[in-house]
């Protein structure tokens, strides 16, 4: 059986992959207040835009 990922308890239908409706807010908050990132590598810049000279 799948556990939520906040507290651990059994998921529940409604609610999954968490267990309750708490448990989601708790991820939503998490996510908006930005304690989840996702990273991201900063991209070079073009090369056709170098050897336009």
């Amino acid at each position: 059986m799948a556990r939520c990922p906040i507290c651990g308890k059994p998921t529940e239908q409604p609610y999954r992959p968490f267990c309750s409706e708490r448990c989601k807010k708790i991820d939503l908050n998490r996510w908006l207040s930005g304690v989840y990132k996702i990273p991201a590598a900063a991209t070079p810049p073009d090369e056709d835009e170098k050897s336009s000279d």
